[in-house]
């Protein structure tokens, strides 16, 4: 039976239906009024790369079919704006000109606002209705989709000119500085540069990009279990890592950040215990990045073992993995045609992706439901995908 993409609960499809029309519909519905530009950016899973993006390493993210959409429209004459979500019924009001971080969703919004406005952009009170299939807290980045999605759109309401990659780097800013969550630069390029059928291989240190051929599909299993980068262990794994970087620069002070780091200097140095467990994991999913990439270019096929080294050292190195996530790659290998497992995302819940042939992958995914839904008395949600675009502008009418 061919994959159709969709959210399964207890065997019942949920189909996409979000799309750039009903995003205007809800603009509609709510403001009395069409919006001026509709603009959209996707979700993403990491094939492999994961804590290396923020110290420096390469990462291979691609786009999936999940989205976000932002509708907006201009209100020069209006003294405030408007912001609403299709899963918050009461819009919030503000002033463009005056944002403040109110700790609340709309803060990845109204942290773009006060990205343009730094930089001289003149902005018009705006209405603006978010609308998305991307679920929150599963370890997709939904935050760097709404991101990008406003940038986008914001962009073409005010004709303010830039490319994808600035616009991606604004929206990092505002995740970093505005919001407050430190994270590396990966969800907010892959939000922007991803194309269809391709990964996007990220060097986040230098910035360069590079597509690479991905074509297989993508078995995304969301465990069912939130998790939040703020109330999570990721700024103590990122501090972990400043301080092993500090140490290893005792005796190699040219080392550039702790991805370039060799495991055997690592192990060769004697850091603390956790320490050493952090730059271990940080040093060698940098090199199976790269080992990836050339597989993929070879033979456009997912290196399994590569998957299931990286969710090792992630479960035991970086100790970001939990119970559920764990079961579903050890049940992932037990099917015929599935070739590699792994948590996908930040960990400490979300999402555990598995690569392998398409037959295999649809045929696994019931029972793995049932199973798991078994074993831990939680509905999980899982869906096929492949590599889709990035941020684009889906409707104008002004």
């Amino acid at each position: 039976m061919p994959w159709r993409p969709g959210w399964y609960i207890s065997g019942i499809i949920l189909p996409p239906h979000m799309n750039a029309s009903s995003a205007r519909q809800f603009f509609s519905r709510t403001f009395g009024a069409e919006p001026d530009v509709v603009g959209s950016a996707p979700g993403r899973v990491n094939l492999i790369g994961e804590h290396t993006d923020y110290n420096g390493g390469q990462v291979l993210p691609i786009a999936i079919d999940r989205r976000t959409w932002v509708a907006m429209r201009a209100r020069p004459d209006a003294a405030g704006s408007r912001i609403v979500s299709h899963d918050q019924a009461t819009p919030a009001t503000l002033d463009v000109s005056a944002i403040e971080k109110s700790g609340e969703w709309w803060d990845y919004v109204t942290g773009i606002f006060a990205a343009f406005e730094s930089r001289g952009v003149r902005l018009p009170q705006v209405d603006v209705a978010v609308a998305s299939n991307l679920p929150v807290g599963s370890g997709l980045s939904s935050s760097a989709a709404l991101e990008m999605a406003t940038a986008v759109t914001l962009a073409a309401l005010v004709e303010y000119e830039q490319p994808l990659k600035e616009l991606a780097l604004i929206a990092w800013r505002v995740e970093t500085q505005f919001v407050g969550v430190s994270c590396g630069v990966m969800d907010q390029f892959a939000a922007a540069l991803c194309r269809q059928g391709r990964a996007l291989h990220l060097w986040c240190d230098s910035l360069d990009t590079e597509q690479v051929p991905m074509t297989e599909a993508v078995l995304i299993f969301d465990t069912n279990l939130p998790r939040s980068l703020r109330a999570s262990q990721f700024n103590e794994r990122q501090r972990e890592c400043q301080e092993a970087l500090a140490l290893l620069r005792r005796t190699s002070p040219e080392l550039p950040n702790l991805a370039a780091a060799k495991p055997s200097a690592v192990r060769a140095a004697r850091l603390p215990a956790n320490l050493e467990k952090r730059a271990i994991h940080v040093a060698e999913e940098n090199l199976r990045v790269a080992e990836l990439v050339e597989t993929l270019e070879q033979s456009g096929k997912v290196s399994g073992d590569l998957l299931y080294q990286s969710h090792e050292s992630l479960r035991t190195l970086y100790e970001c993995s939990t119970p559920e996530l764990d079961w579903f790659v050890a049940e992932a290998r037990r099917i015929g045609g599935v070739r590699g497992a792994r948590l996908t995302g930040a960990g400490w819940g979300g999402c555990a992706i598995a690569v392998g042939e398409l037959q295999a992958l649809d045929g696994a995914q019931a029972r793995l439901r049932a199973d798991y839904e078994r074993e831990f008395r939680r509905e999980p949600r899982t869906w096929l995908t492949h590599a889709e675009s990035g941020a684009r502008i889906d409707d104008v009418t002004r």
